[in-house]
């Protein structure tokens, strides 16, 4: 009798829908931006990682243009081979002068920079010690390495002290993953803190500067920079692809670090580079950046001028309070509205989409709670913030969504 060895996959997905957890695309027709067409709708959009509003942007149009017909559509294969232009080096030394740094490294994706760099950095006989709420990809680089990986409460650090008392002394190295904005919460981690134990207790620490670069800190280099930690002891890595506006992800770190990598990342050593569009993109927007800091000061006008609408809301309700405090007191462009299930998240997204906001629902197992995640950009404008702002008080005073 023949089995088919591939009938659980249908009823994997049958047990994806009734847990309301099953995810499909939706299409954008136009070009990024703070509204966007959305299967034939034009929406305002909240749901962008397009901080500062670079990804339309002409002048990054404009030099991928400009590289593609220079270099052509590919890179053809690994940086190590045939892959390599200067285009490459010449991001790499500009995120390094953002960064502070003394070099730093381009990978194909963000993804893969945390894969691919925690992997080379730690083995079997080490220690990871993990935020309990980072991104996917530092939780997969870790289970990639091989090595021992113990959980701590979201940005605990003194359960993190007693991990580290407890365990460190078992192991060879040591390493500290967390992202610098937590990409799902919108706040930050304990960066003083983190670097304090990593020196106490030998650790070596990356910070995921994802949601920071461009955005935190004076010059926009991201939260070690918000945090007065420029120059100390740690690896940053971040992404080309949300304030950035292009594609890829990086690593900023010592000069031996880099040359490491170089030699024993196999996510950089084996994946064919980065595209010349993309890649010449993501230089013009590190330009932009450090030239227009009007773009940042504007993001954060919005964040502020939020909170502020928020305050003003009358008719206050103890949902709504609910979200206005825990909104009060975020240092990002990132604000979630939890809720109770993922049913009850995704009626208010639907909701939400037929009143003309995008902002759809983030459900396990993404995250551990359902939830709305609102992204601003500093190109909103005060109409689009006060429409939210009605929007989701209309919602949320809606006896079904209690």
């Amino acid at each position: 009798m023949s089995i088919n060895a591939y009938t659980w996959i249908e009823r994997s997905l049958k047990t994806i829908h009734r847990a309301d957890w099953y995810r499909s695309v939706q299409t954008v027709e136009s070009l990024p931006g703070p509204t966007i067409t959305l299967d034939g709708r034009e929406l305002i959009n909240f749901a962008s990682n397009d901080y500062l509003g670079l990804a339309g942007e002409q002048r990054l149009i404009n030099a991928a243009i400009a590289a593609t017909e220079k270099f052509g559509t590919g890179t053809t294969g690994s940086r190590l081979l045939t892959g390599h232009r200067h285009l490459h080096r010449e991001l790499e030394l500009a995120i390094a002068r953002l960064k502070q740094t003394e070099d730093a490294i381009v990978f194909s994706s963000g993804y893969l920079a945390n894969l691919g760099t925690i992997a080379a950095l730690v083995g079997r006989r080490d220690l990871i010690l993990s935020d309990r709420y980072n991104h996917s990809s530092l939780k997969n680089g870790a289970k990639v390495s091989g090595a021992t990986i113990l959980e701590y409460y979201h940005n605990d650090t003194e359960e993190l002290r007693q991990l580290l008392q407890q365990h460190r002394h078992q192991y060879r190295k040591s390493l500290i993953i967390t992202d610098s904005v937590f990409s799902m919460d919108g706040d930050l981690c304990s960066l003083p803190e983190l670097l304090e134990l990593a020196a106490e207790f030998n650790c070596m620490l990356i910070i995921d500067e994802a949601h920071a670069t461009g955005i935190l800190g004076k010059t926009g280099a991201g939260c070690v920079e918000y945090f007065g930690c420029t120059g100390q002891p740690l690896i940053q890595m971040g992404t080309l692809s949300k304030a950035l506006g292009s594609l890829g992800g990086y690593v900023a770190g010592s000069a031996t670090l880099i040359d490491y990598l170089r030699n024993r990342s196999p996510s950089w050593i084996y994946t064919t580079g980065l595209s010349p569009a993309d890649t010449a993109a993501a230089l013009e927007a590190v330009k932009i950046i450090q030239k227009e800091p009007q773009r940042r000061t504007q993001l954060w006008h919005n964040i502020n001028r939020l909170k502020q609408l928020l305050q003003e809301q009358p008719g206050k309700t103890t949902n709504t309070e609910d979200f206005i405090e825990s909104w009060s007191s975020f240092h990002s462009p990132i604000f979630c509205v939890h809720l109770p299930n993922a049913t009850t998240a995704l009626n208010v997204g639907q909701q939400l989409k037929a009143q003309g906001i995008f902002a759809p629902a983030i459900r396990p197992p993404t995250v551990s709670t359902s939830r709305i995640r609102i992204s601003l950009m500093a190109t909103h404008q005060l109409e689009h913030l006060q429409k939210l702002v009605e929007v989701l008080f209309s919602i949320l005073t809606k006896e079904e969504v209690c």
